[in-house]
């Protein structure tokens, strides 16, 4: 990479990792931070633990001095994150998470072209080779830019002045700062990938994981009321089973691949089955 002396001049990212027992997964997303061409002293990395009882601290503690023990959630995990770093910005992730190369720079590139935005989704690619891996892969990359997206990268004076996290609400706290942020700014999208190593399929875990995040649902459609435009499309039949993945000409998409449009019909319909059972247990 060639030397750019504007770089010097870069502002401080604070990377916030949430991690529980990820010893298998957390080696490779702190190597993607080595990787970044963002400057590395420009790069803060924090690591927030809820209890490992494998190496998981221990792999950390090779690429950070900051890791740190929270719990008993990720909202509060990634609240505690952000308080304890020093960045202009923050960006969170997953230890299952790998950043493409270049994803900090496009998000510094991005967010600085307008005062306005605050936020960025960054585009977010499902790994696995499986079918219903191809299928997840598939369905999520409908869903970049959309409400049913969730901002990763923040300023974080944007972050402190909304409230940071909602920690009574695990699972649709993203949307809930979503929500929040739109009100003192604009959320742009960033095209340098996030990949996902979510492992190869398993249905029985996705259904618990996601059945687990909707029992805070009706929490935070009280909190914004149904009638919220947002709301409505998050919870929505009609955008969930098809606008999202009908609007602006991504239908076009769903008929180039009908096995994977198929596959990801499915998974919804199990999803909303799932959750219709939890509700009347």
């Amino acid at each position: 990479m060639s030397h750019n002396p504007n770089m010097e001049n870069q502002p401080l990212v604070s990377i916030i990792i949430t991690t529980k027992n990820e010893e298998k997964n957390i080696g490779a997303c702190l190597e993607s931070v080595k990787k970044q061409s963002y400057p590395q002293d420009k790069l803060e990395i924090i690591v927030v633990d809820n209890g490992s009882a494998d190496r998981t601290k221990e792999i950390a503690g090779k690429h950070t001095g900051k890791v740190f023990d929270k719990g008993p959630e990720r909202s509060a995990q990634r609240n505690f994150g952000v308080a304890k770093s020093q960045g202009d910005y923050v960006i969170y992730l997953d230890a299952d998470m790998i950043m493409s190369d270049g994803v900090i720079a496009d998000c510094i590139e991005k967010i600085s072209q307008n005062d306005k935005i605050i936020a960025l989704h960054i585009s977010e690619i499902v790994m696995g080779e499986r079918f219903f891996s191809q299928v997840r892969r598939f369905e999520r990359s409908f869903y970049d830019g959309t409400v049913i997206d969730g901002v990763r990268f923040i300023k974080k004076s944007a972050f402190l002045e909304v409230g940071g996290f909602d920690e009574k609400l695990t699972g649709p706290e993203d949307w809930d700062l979503d929500k929040k942020l739109k009100k003192i700014g604009e959320i742009a999208l960033v095209s340098h990938p996030i990949y996902h190593n979510e492992a190869e399929f398993d249905l029985m875990k996705y259904l618990s994981k996601k059945g687990y995040y909707g029992e805070k649902f009706d929490e935070y459609i009280k909190k914004w009321g149904k009638d919220d435009p947002d709301i409505k499309k998050q919870f929505g039949l009609s955008y969930r089973f098809f606008g999202v993945f009908m609007e602006n000409g991504k239908w076009k998409k769903l008929l180039a691949h009908p096995c994977l449009a198929f596959g990801m019909y499915f998974l919804r319909g199990m999803v909303g089955f799932n959750f219709l059972l939890r509700k009347k247990s």
